[in-house]
C-alpha cells in the first residue's frame, strides 16, 4: 500500500474513462438487478460518497503536520500510519465506487467528473505524502526496534516498515536520489519512440491472400489472420510481418539497447550487483526466482517437443513450422452457458475447494458483487477489484453466453476470493497481495474448470477442443514466456558484463533461443529465419523490465497446486488457503513455501509437466480410437 500505488491507482481509474464499449446492447435499465452489482454496499448514495472524499481531503493536511516528527517518538510513528493508511483505506473505497460507476456507462460525464475528482484528491494526497516513506527510512534500525517493543499496535505496519527499511543498503543521499529522480523525465523514453513508431510510423506490409483478399498486417490484423486456415496464407503472413520488422532490426536494436542501459545506470546507481537484482527487489524476490525458471523449463522442453509433435500429427503435415504454432488443434466447439448455468458449473467445477470456498463463491452470485451483462456505453473487458477493503470485492464482465465467459469468470471469481479472504483475514496495512502470487487463485479455477469441462464432456469433439485449447494455454504461457525471460536476461548480462550488443546481435540471440525451445535440430519444429526478429514485435521489452517472466511462474505454481487439490484433498486445499488468507503478511515466496511448494525446487515444474503429459495422453487416446 505504498505512495507508488497509491499514484498507479489513480491511474487506473482515469484510465476507465476511454475503454471500449460494446455496441448493439440492451440499456441497462433493461436488464433485470440479479446481474448487476450492488455498489450500495459500498455507498448508499452519492452524497456519502461525497463526504468521504471531503474527509479525506480535510484530513490530508493534518497528515502533513507529521512531517519532520515521525523519529522523535513511537507514539508519532503509531499516529502517523494510523493518519496514512485511514486516508489510503477510504481512497481506495471511493475509487473503487466511482470506477465501478463510470464503468457502467463511460459515456456518462457525471460519472467521469467523480474519477476527475477523485484524481485530483489522490494528486494532492500523493505530494503530501512524498516526504513519508523517506523520512521513515532515516529512522535507525534500532530506533525502529524499540519502537516496535514500546507500541505494540506498530506490528500491524511491520511488514509496510520493513519493506522501506530494507531498501536502506539501495538508498542514495538526498541530493543524489533527487538527481537520479530527475532522470525520470527521459527514463520511459525508448518505450514511446517504440510504441510510436511500431503502431504508428512503421510500414505495414501488404499481402494478397489466395482468396484475392489483399490485407494490410498492422500488429492488432496480425494477431487475427496468424491463425488462418489456409497454409500457405499463413507463410505469407509470417513472413511479411517479420521481415517489416527485420527492415528495421538496427533502429529498433539500437532503441531496445538504450532501454537496457538505462535500466543498468538505474542498477547501478542503487547499489545493485544487476539489473535483475534491481528489478526483483521491490517485491523482495530473489534472483534465483527468475533463474530456477529458465533452468526447470530448459529441461521440461521435451514435453513441449511432444506437444510440437502431436500439433504435426494433429494438423497432418509433414513438417511442423512456427507459423503452424496459433493454428488451433481442433474446430472450436460451440458450447453455450445462460449466466445461471454458467454460476452452476463454476460451483461444481470447484468442489475440490472446501465447503467455505463455495459457499463464498454462492454468496458473490447472490449477493449481486458482479455485473454481467454488456449494456450501453459499458466498459468492455472483465476485471475484479478488492480495493474496497471493508465491502467485499466486485467483478465487471461482459457475458456473451459462451464457454470463454464461464471461463473468464471462474479466473476473475480466482481474484475476488483471493482479495475477498486477504481482507477478511488480514489488517488493512498487511491485506494487499504482491504481483507475484496474484495470478494464482484465478489460474487454479481455470485449471479445475477444465477438468471438470472434459470429464463432463459429451462428444469426443468438445473434448478435444477442451483439451486442445488447454495445451495451447500451457505452451504460450510457459514455453513462450519463458523464452522471452531468457532473452531479457541474455540481453542485460551482455551489457551488464560492457560486451557490444547492436542489432544483429539481438536477433541472433533471439533466434538461437527459439530454435532451442522449439527443436529444430531435432526436427520438432522448423524456426524459419525471419523469426530472428520477431524480438522487435514484443512490446514488452520495451515497457517492462523483468515482468513477463511471471505469467510463467503463475500458471507453473497454479498448475500444481491444482494437481496438490486433486490429488490430495483437504490438505492441499487448507494449505493453499494460507496463500488466499496471507495477503501480504509474508512476501511472496514465503507464502508459497507455507502453502506447501517450494518455487526454488524442481517440485511445480515436475507437477506442471506431468499434468501436461497427462493431457497429451488424453489427447492421444482420443486420436488412437
Amino acid at each position: 500500500m505504498s505512495k507508488q500505488k497509491l499514484v498507479l491507482f489513480c491511474t487506473l481509474v482515469v484510465l476507465t474513462i476511454v475503454t471500449s464499449v460494446f455496441p448493439q446492447s440492451p440499456k441497462r435499465s433493461e436488464v433485470p438487478d440479479k446481474y448487476k452489482w450492488n455498489l450500495s454496499d459500498m455507498y448508499p448514495n452519492l452524497s456519502d460518497w461525497q463526504a468521504d472524499i471531503k474527509k479525506v481531503e480535510s484530513s490530508i493536511n493534518d497528515f502533513a503536520s507529521y512531517k519532520g516528527k515521525l523519529g522523535e517518538s513511537s507514539q508519532n510513528l503509531l499516529n502517523a500510519l494510523n493518519s496514512y493508511f485511514g486516508l489510503l483505506k477510504t481512497f481506495y473505497k471511493a475509487g473503487t465506487y466511482a470506477s465501478n460507476l463510470s464503468n457502467e456507462d463511460v459515456r456518462i460525464s457525471e460519472n467521469q467528473a467523480l474519477l476527475q475528482q477523485l484524481s485530483s484528491v489522490g494528486t494532492k494526497f500523493g505530494e503530501t505524502a512524498s516526504f513519508f516513506e523517506p523520512e521513515i527510512l532515516t529512522i535507525p534500525k534500532e530506533k525502529i526496534e524499540t519502537f516496535f517493543k514500546e507500541k505494540p499496535g506498530l506490528e500491524v505496519y511491520s511488514m509496510y516498515i520493513d519493506n522501506i527499511q530494507r531498501l536502506r543498503p539501495h538508498t542514495l543521499s538526498e541530493a543524489e536520489e533527487k538527481i537520479l529522480a530527475s532522470f525520470g523525465l527521459i527514463a520511459g523514453n525508448q518505450n514511446t519512440v517504440y510504441s510510436i513508431f511500431a503502431d504508428g510510423e512503421k510500414p505495414n506490409p501488404k499481402i494478397t491472400l489466395s482468396d484475392g483478399k489483399e490485407v494490410e498486417l498492422s500488429p492488432s490484423v496480425y494477431t487475427g489472420v496468424r491463425t488462418i486456415e489456409n497454409r500457405d496464407d499463413r507463410k505469407k503472413v509470417f513472413e511479411a510481418f517479420f521481415n517489416s520488422y527485420g527492415d528495421f532490426k538496427n533502429t529498433l536494436g539500437a532503441n531496445l539497447v538504450g532501454k537496457v542501459k538505462k535500466d543498468w545506470v538505474y542498477a547501478k546507481d542503487k547499489k545493485y550487483n544487476t539489473s535483475l537484482e534491481y528489478a526483483l527487489n521491490g517485491d523482495n524476490l530473489p534472483p534465483t526466482v527468475y533463474t530456477t525458471l529458465i533452468d526447470q523449463v530448459n529441461k521440461s522442453l521435451p514435453t513441449l517437443y511432444r506437444f510440437l509433435d502431436l500439433k504435426k500429427r494433429m494438423l497432418g503435415v509433414d513438417e511442423l513450422h512456427y507459423y503452424d504454432l496459433y493454428t488451433p488443434l481442433v474446430k472450436k466447439v460451440d458450447l453455450k452457458f445462460t449466466v445461471e448455468e454458467g454460476q452452476q458449473t463454476i460451483l461444481d467445477a470447484l468442489k475440490p475447494m472446501n465447503s467455505e470456498y463455495l459457499a463464498t463463491v454462492k454468496k458473490s452470485f447472490d449477493n449481486r458483487w458482479i455485473d454481467f451483462i454488456p449494456t450501453e456505453g459499458k466498459r468492455s473487458g472483465a476485471y475484479s477489484s478488492g480495493s474496497a477493503y471493508d465491502v467485499h470485492p466486485y467483478i465487471l464482465m461482459n457475458w456473451n453466453d459462451d464457454y470463454e465467459s464461464v471461463s473468464t469468470l471462474a479466473h476473475e471469481m480466482g481474484h475476488t476470493m483471493h482479495s475477498y479472504y486477504s481482507n477478511s483475514n488480514q489488517p488493512f496495512p498487511k491485506a494487499d497481495y504482491s504481483t507475484f502470487v496474484a495470478e494464482i487463485a484465478s489460474t487454479i479455477n481455470e485449471t479445475l474448470l477444465n477438468n471438470y469441462m472434459v470429464a463432463k464432456a459429451k462428444s469426443d469433439e468438445e473434448k478435444l477442443f477442451l483439451l486442445g485449447s488447454y495445451l495451447d494455454l500451457l505452451r504460450t504461457t510457459i514455453f513462450r514466456q519463458t523464452s522471452f525471460a531468457e532473452f531479457e536476461l541474455e540481453i542485460h548480462k551482455r551489457i551488464e558484463q560492457g560486451q557490444p550488443l547492436t542489432g544483429d546481435d539481438l536477433c541472433n540471440i533471439y533466434y538461437d533461443i527459439v530454435k532451442k525451445y522449439y527443436g529444430q535440430d531435432a526436427g520438432h519444429c522448423v524456426v524459419d529465419p525471419y523469426i530472428q526478429y520477431e524480438w522487435a514485435y514484443i512490446p514488452h521489452f520495451m515497457g517492462y523490465t523483468y515482468y513477463v517472466f511471471q505469467y510463467s511462474t503463475s500458471l507453473i505454481y497454479a498448475t500444481a497446486f491444482a494437481e496438490k487439490i486433486v490429488n490430495e484433498g483437504t490438505p492441499a486445499v487448507d494449505n493453499f488457503y494460507k496463500i488466499l488468507k496471507g495477503g501480504g503478511s509474508k512476501y511472496a515466496v514465503e507464502l508459497i513455501k507455507d502453502a506447501g511448494i517450494d518455487p526454488l525446487s524442481s517440485e511445480p515444474f515436475e507437477l506442471t509437466m506431468k499434468k501436461m503429459n497427462k493431457v497429451m495422453d488424453q489427447i492421444e487416446e482420443i486420436l488412437n480410437k
